[in-house]
């Protein structure tokens, strides 16, 4: 079976991340068909919104490092082309003139919590959580987050955020404005079912305009995308980033160095 599941019902196509027993994390397979279901979606007539989820109550858990280095042991000789594959996805959201919608269950860590700020409408249930864990590593946020965070919470929040890698709850994110709706688990699917129907049902045109506009009035996700490449591409050189991944693998606090 796919790493990425599409499903469309009448205007609204449904993309679901299926990689449940790695909580969904991010792999080149699912990154690139991501990319190419989006792409696709923004010149067809016929999708009029589009739903982003991960499969079996999970959102997205970020990277897949494991299975990422396993793949390339040399990764980080190409550490721009793997930024750049990441960064093409959350491009794809971000310059879709259709109305997207990020369904939030589980937690969305790292770059998938970067991936449901790019949408443009967020669900959750009551047991969804957001995390930028990324310094947990030696690393920023590297999809976007540096972009998002501030513009939506405000400098010293998206600070704490990033600096301390706090969990989020789904009733704190509601509370701070991240999320159109909250509901029950069991409530999800339909909530925001609903949600993506009536969002089919305007104006295509008038909406595709507003979303340009107002990305251009926060600010350039291309922009913002560059300044996280070319520093995270220094960090994933560092001895820091080293220690950071080696602390997480062996289960330990990390002694970062600023080396």
């Amino acid at each position: 079976m796919s790493d990425v599941l599409k499903a469309q019902s009448g205007a609204v196509l449904t993309l679901t991340i299926n990689r449940p027993k790695a909580r969904n994390s991010l792999v080149k397979s699912v990154l690139h068909d991501l990319t190419e279901a989006f792409t696709g979606a923004s010149s067809d007539e016929s999708i009029r919104a589009v739903i982003l989820k991960g499969a079996d109550g999970h959102f997205c858990a970020g990277a897949d490092l494991k299975q990422t280095f396993a793949e390339d042991p040399d990764l980080l000789d190409r550490a721009e082309e793997y930024m750049d594959r990441f960064h093409g996805l959350i491009k794809s959201i971000v310059h879709s003139p259709k109305p997207i919608i990020a369904q939030m269950q589980g937690g969305a860590v790292g770059f998938g919590a970067d991936l449901a700020l790019a949408c443009d409408f967020r669900t959750a249930s009551e047991d969804a959580y957001l995390q930028e864990k990324f310094t947990k590593i030696g690393l920023l946020p590297d999809g976007g987050g540096t972009l998002w965070l501030p513009k939506l919470l405000g400098l010293s929040r998206a600070m704490q955020l990033v600096f301390l890698a706090e969990k989020v709850e789904a009733k704190q994110m509601n509370e701070w404005g991240l999320l159109t709706k909250l509901t029950s688990s069991a409530e999800i699917e339909g909530t925001t079912n609903a949600l993506a129907a009536e969002l089919a049902k305007g104006p295509p045109l008038a909406f595709a305009a507003s979303k340009r506009a107002m990305h251009a009035s926060v600010g350039s996700i291309d922009e913002a995308l560059l300044r996280e490449r070319e520093a995270q591409v220094k960090l994933l050189r560092s001895a820091d980033c080293m220690e950071g991944v080696m602390a997480w693998a062996q289960k330990r606090e990390p002694n970062f160095t600023g080396q």
